[in-house]
């Protein structure tokens, strides 16, 4: 299947996991743009972090016809940081690589996308670090909504503040809301003009959830079959 390379203007949603059965189970609902990991996401899926895994995931997401993948770099200073998202970043075109947005990380994505990498900064919790993001050239800035709500922020006020600075600044880059709950964090996101987002196999499920749509599609099944 080829992605359709028009300039129409849709919702861009990500399934936030490494494991290889939700991939199984949502990618062909046709929802998801692409997939999003990192460290820890990789933990909860019981693969090891490492390069060569990385390599081995990647692949099997772009078998499965994703746009994009999306792997975090790391390393406890700013080389580290660029020379494993080099590593990622030739893995294939389609490649953005995560950056926290610390003092380091700053300095490695600025290096990187000076480099064409694609980058997505992560680990954003306030509406300054996304203008800083904006200001690196990021193609991606990725807010924590559920662990800012955590710490008792107003992380959907924040969020919409993100908004708000990088469009004011005319930047390209796109708020990706990560560490969703619920499927109404999407609705309430969207009303208010964020459209790009990644969430769990669980909040993907939610989005089907529907008891009367269930009863609707079993009337029509029933008919169907008089």
């Amino acid at each position: 299947m080829m992605h359709d390379q028009t300039q129409t203007i849709r919702p861009r949603l990500f399934l936030d996991s490494a494991d290889r059965a939700a991939w199984d189970e949502w990618l062909p609902t046709g929802l998801f743009h692409g997939i999003t990991t990192n460290p820890t996401i990789l933990a909860n899926a019981g693969v090891p972090n490492t390069l060569a895994e990385l390599g081995r995931l990647s692949h099997l997401a772009f078998e499965a016809d994703v746009a994009e993948f999306q792997a975090q770099t790391w390393g406890r200073n700013s080389e580290a940081l660029i020379a494993n998202g080099r590593v990622i970043a030739a893995m294939d075109p389609r490649m953005v690589v995560k950056v926290p947005i610390t003092k380091e990380g700053a300095i490695a994505a600025a290096t990187l996308k000076a480099e064409g990498v694609r980058i997505t900064m992560t680990a954003v919790y306030t509406a300054h670090q996304a203008l800083s993001a904006a200001a690196i050239g990021a193609d991606y800035v990725a807010p924590y909504l559920g662990r800012m709500n955590d710490a008792g922020r107003d992380g959907f006020a924040e969020i919409v503040t993100m908004q708000e600075i990088i469009r004011g600044a005319g930047s390209e880059t796109r708020v990706l809301v990560a560490s969703l709950r619920a499927a109404d964090d999407l609705v309430r996101l969207g009303r208010l003009g964020i459209d790009t987002f990644t969430f769990s196999p669980k909040v993907a499920a939610a989005l089907f959830a529907e008891e009367l749509t269930e009863a609707a599609a079993e009337v029509f099944e029933k008919a169907a079959e008089a």
